[in-house]
């Protein structure tokens, strides 16, 4: 089968088009951002940069940790963008771009998102680390693709639908779970559960300014959630997309992200920046070792 020009978007270069990106660009260990400026902040720490490009939102560094081929990429905000990226990371390193087929052999990604979040758990402090289990999806992204049924926690999605009261006219919500070697690799000493991804930053997420939110009580249904000792530790919105496209795709995928607001106890953090660079150092390592 030959991928037609339409469905894979290709640059002059022959890259794939909105990462910019072909196989030789990309690391076996990929770390996604949100943040196009947190990629410098990360690859400051290598001993070596070998490859860097940017187009649009997405902006890309590749180079060496403590001997380890790394690659840092940005995605932008939201289950769209994690849409974009996951699909054109799989095309570069799974197809031949200069025939538009299929390569023989699978390559396998290790996708490693670090963000940033908010707590719906009172005990989960700002500035501490949350390694999602799994990705809740407000979002509807997984339901455009066929086989999700096959990867989807059931047990989760039905259980959320009756105990939220979920409104009938919003998307179905899916339930993928992580890697499970990232996800024994990366839990020790952080706070572990399933992590909410909404489509949106005010009214998916339960904020109000001028507008009212449909669910009125969202935050304190996803608070008291519980099935079998799993709860939903924090709020986001890309990881379900992460989780549900990896894992369709064959990749192995998991989610860090560091508390700067606990949206219980109504507290921000008092310096981001710092928040941010104690999640970097901490993958770094854990990555490297």
């Amino acid at each position: 089968m030959q991928f037609p020009e339409t469905e894979l978007i290709l640059t002059p270069e022959n890259r794939v088009y909105h990462i910019n990106l072909k196989a030789e660009d990309i690391a076996d260990d990929v770390i996604v951002v949100g943040d196009q400026h947190r990629v410098a902040q990360i690859s400051a720490h290598f001993s070596k940069i070998e490859f860097k490009t940017e187009h649009r939102e997405f902006v890309t560094h590749t180079g060496i940790y403590k001997g380890k081929r790394i690659t840092v990429l940005s995605t932008g905000i939201g289950p769209d963008n994690i849409d974009i990226v996951l699909n054109e990371l799989d095309a570069a390193v799974n197809i031949n771009l200069q025939t538009r087929t299929l390569n023989p052999s699978h390559r396998s990604l290790n996708i490693i998102r670090l963000g940033t979040s908010g707590a719906l758990q009172a005990d989960i402090p700002v500035n501490g680390l949350v390694v999602s289990s799994h990705g809740l999806g407000l979002d509807g992204l997984l339901n455009f693709y066929q086989n999700w049924q096959s990867i989807n926690e059931d047990d989760i999605s039905n259980t959320f639908i009756k105990h939220t009261n979920w409104l009938p006219n919003l998307p179905y919500p899916y339930c993928v779970k992580a890697s499970p070697q990232l996800l024994t690799k990366f839990k020790p000493g952080n706070f572990v559960g399933i992590t909410a991804t909404a489509p949106g930053f005010y009214g998916p997420q339960g904020r109000e300014i001028r507008l009212k939110a449909a669910m009125q009580n969202l935050n304190e249904s996803l608070t008291s959630f519980k099935l079998n000792e799993q709860r939903i530790t924090n709020f986001e919105m890309e990881t379900s997309a992460l989780y549900g496209l990896g894992k369709l795709l064959g990749h192995n995928c998991l989610t860090v992200c560091v508390i700067i607001a606990n949206r219980v106890r109504k507290e921000f953090t008092s310096d981001y920046k710092k928040s941010v660079e104690v999640l970097i150092e901490n993958c770094l390592h854990t990555l490297s070792n």
